[in-house]
């Protein structure tokens, strides 16, 4: 039986020291929370080995079997057949006249470890191939260990944990014992990130999870209930080293494996709206108090997009707070993010109705000045762009709605749909890639895409 969560607390001064646990913190600095004890010795984490069954569907037919009813003769002049028997023989004599892979069902359930056929309906020369994973749950985030690039983790809904050991061509479901089974149903682990084999988990409900050995043995990490906001983005920095931002702005960087965190602003975003709100940052006054699609670079920037897409902000490292950022076009934000993930390289920008643009090379991300963005035709037809990553510096990806991929040949300057890549089954939400010859797309429906640049 698991044992209770080690207790947590909030150590805060001025203001925050003073204000009840269902209460926001608004301004004074938030200096540190601590952990009070580290789970208990008996607490050993770690992983369940878990299995996905399988069942005989129709996706397990193959053109070119034959479907003659037990007992008929075909080829027999005269032989007189059922309506079935003809059917059967129509089937069989058009099979061999058929090119195309197996027939491929989204719900039909995976072995644990199963090899990654092509898109169902694509065709030779594919840039991206679909991975089975046996989950219609929707897929998060995933990253691989910075010791084996081989060994990665893939983590989302329903307390979806997956394990893969060859690169991403087949995965294994895992689970966490410091979490009970009903209680992990419960969380959608909504990202996980390494450093070398440091690894770190986030969820909601608030969740967070540590391993310190690639994933063989993981910690739960007790979060305090008076934490502003909910886990909304972690960075594994180092040895015992992590950087966390929450959905209310807060940072909070640990330097001992999460038992104690220190505070890197000085107060949340709402406290720096209201100090601000005469700026005229546009759409700042129907603010809601929390943030979402925030982005880090590798230099410690932060890009955060309000949840109603007024306006975006950013934090860069040793400020105080947040600076908030009017949107230049008269639609909603609904994407923030780095080119090539290094402000240097500029930021793009994603708005409703399919609106793609991009800055010019390292804007000033502490100006109150508007940051300007120059709109690309990305042709979408309508369909917003949910996500946008580069292979290089002349090849990037945009996940489109109606699960399409877009791409561009020339940094982003011109588009065109992928046509291999469609009627997946659901969205694609996130790409991810690691260099140029690797990357992924993550979906709706358990959807992971793999790119193949051998195909490009």
């Amino acid at each position: 039986m698991v044992q209770p969560i080690a207790s947590m607390f909030v150590a805060w001064s001025g203001v925050c020291g003073q204000l009840p646990a269902n209460r926001r913190c608004g301004s004074g600095k938030a200096e540190t929370w601590t952990s009070m004890r580290r789970p208990p010795s008996w607490w050993s984490g770690g992983i369940r080995g878990g299995s996905v069954a399988t069942r005989r569907s129709f996706s397990s037919w193959r053109m070119g079997e034959s479907l003659d009813a037990p007992g008929s003769d075909a080829s027999t002049p005269g032989r007189g057949l059922t309506r079935r028997q003809v059917l059967a023989q129509v089937l069989a004599a058009t099979a061999g006249a058929v090119v195309g892979a197996p027939l491929l069902s989204s719900r039909a359930s995976a072995p644990a470890a199963v090899a990654a056929p092509k898109l169902a309906g694509a065709v030779r020369g594919a840039a991206w191939e679909q991975v089975p994973l046996g989950t219609n749950n929707t897929l998060f985030d995933l990253d691989f260990s910075g010791v084996d690039p081989q060994h990665g983790w893939l983590v989302g809904t329903r307390g979806l944990v997956l394990e893969t050991t060859d690169g991403g061509t087949t995965w294994k479901p895992r689970t966490f014992r410091d979490l009970e089974k009903d209680e992990e149903l419960e969380v959608r682990f909504e990202m996980v990130h390494f450093w070398q084999d440091e690894g770190w988990v986030i969820g909601k409900p608030a969740t967070m999870l540590h391993t310190a050995d690639g994933g063989r043995n993981w910690l739960r990490v007790p979060l305090s209930p008076k934490l502003p906001g909910a886990p909304a983005r972690i960075t594994a920095l180092g040895k015992d080293k992590a950087e966390l931002v929450t959905t209310a702005g807060a940072v909070y960087l640990t330097e001992n494996g999460g038992r104690n965190w220190r505070a890197q602003v000085r107060e949340t975003i709402d406290a720096t709206l209201n100090r601000t709100i005469s700026s005229g940052v546009t759409g700042s006054s129907y603010y809601t108090g929390s943030i979402v699609s925030v982005q880090r670079d590798v230099n410690g920037n932060y890009v955060a997009v309000s949840s109603r897409g007024n306006f975006f902000l950013s934090w860069t490292p040793g400020n105080e707070f947040w600076v908030p950022h009017a949107r230049a076009s008269a639609r909603r934000i609904s994407g923030l993010g780095f080119v090539r993930g290094d402000v240097r390289n500029g930021l793009w920008e994603t708005i409703h109705g399919g609106g793609l643009g991009f800055t010019k090379p390292g804007p000033d991300l502490n100006s109150t000045d508007m940051i300007d963005f120059q709109m690309v035709d990305a042709k979408t037809g309508g369909y917003g762009i949910l996500d946008v990553a580069s292979a290089d510096e002349q090849r990037m990806w945009a996940a489109v709605g109606g699960g399409n991929m877009f791409r561009s040949d020339d940094g982003g300057k011109t588009w065109r749909r992928d046509p291999l890549v469609q009627r997946v089954g659901g969205n694609l939400y996130r790409i991810k890639f690691y260099g140029p010859e690797r990357g992924f797309v993550l979906g709706a429906n358990g959807i992971l895409l793999k790119y193949n640049p051998d195909h490009v």
